[in-house]
């Protein structure tokens, strides 16, 4: 495939329904939309199969498996490499450092994931998707993408950070300040109008006021 078919890719973003595909994985053929039905799913992205940064990565999705399985949601990985690759890979891996990757790897030879979800950047590498992050909330919708260059690996405490951060937005109608950690104060959403403005003027009860806009509270 040359520079000119990947530049075509689409990037889904922030708001749009997951793309559904059909593919073969290390745990058996998925439908996309069938799998993520039910909870949140985090789809990454990584290079290549037996490369050091992205073992790295991937043992720590499957050391972090249960902590993600507790919070309702489900992992699945992507490479542009094939199943035969995939498995030795998971077996390499689980001999060498004792950590077993079950959880689902999608082998895409033919790059028809990668492409659909804009893994594919060419500035970068055409044929080694980058390490892209998608997390797909409960009714098929993306939340928040991430994308790291080939070089630089992820920081699982922000991926677990972000996946808390939204499913504490959703659960509670807020939003959250810069650095947000679980049990930090939360912000109030902005006034929608000017009855609003008032109230957050004239009400004494929030944990901290900086003005009628900027307004947090506990949980």
């Amino acid at each position: 495939m040359d520079n000119e078919t990947v530049s075509k890719s689409t990037m889904p973003r922030i708001g749009d329904k997951a793309p559904d595909f059909e593919a073969l994985t290390t745990t058996g053929p998925i439908k996309f939309s069938e799998y993520i039905k039910g909870g949140w799913t985090i789809m990454f992205s990584h290079p290549a199969d037996f490369t050091p940064v992205c073992t790295t990565e991937m043992s720590a999705f499957a050391v972090n498996k249960k902590w993600f399985a507790e919070r309702n949601t489900k992992l699945i990985g992507l490479s542009i490499d094939s199943i035969h690759s995939h498995l030795a890979w998971v077996n390499n891996v689980r001999k060498n450092t004792k950590v077993y990757m079950d959880f689902p790897i999608i082998a895409d030879l033919d790059m028809k994931v990668a492409n659909l979800y804009g893994m594919l950047h060419p500035g970068e590498s055409a044929t080694a998707a980058v390490r892209a992050v998608f997390y797909i909330d409960p009714n098929g919708i993306i939340r928040l993408i991430m994308y790291y260059p080939l070089n630089v690996g992820r920081n699982m405490d922000e991926i677990q950070r972000v996946l808390v951060a939204l499913q504490t937005a959703d659960e509670n109608g807020c939003a959250l300040p810069v650095n947000w950690r679980p049990g930090t104060k939360v912000i109030v959403p902005p006034p929608k109008d000017l009855e609003e403005m008032e109230e957050r003027i004239n009400n004494p009860d929030y944990d901290e006021k900086v003005d009628f806009y900027l307004v947090k509270k506990s949980l």
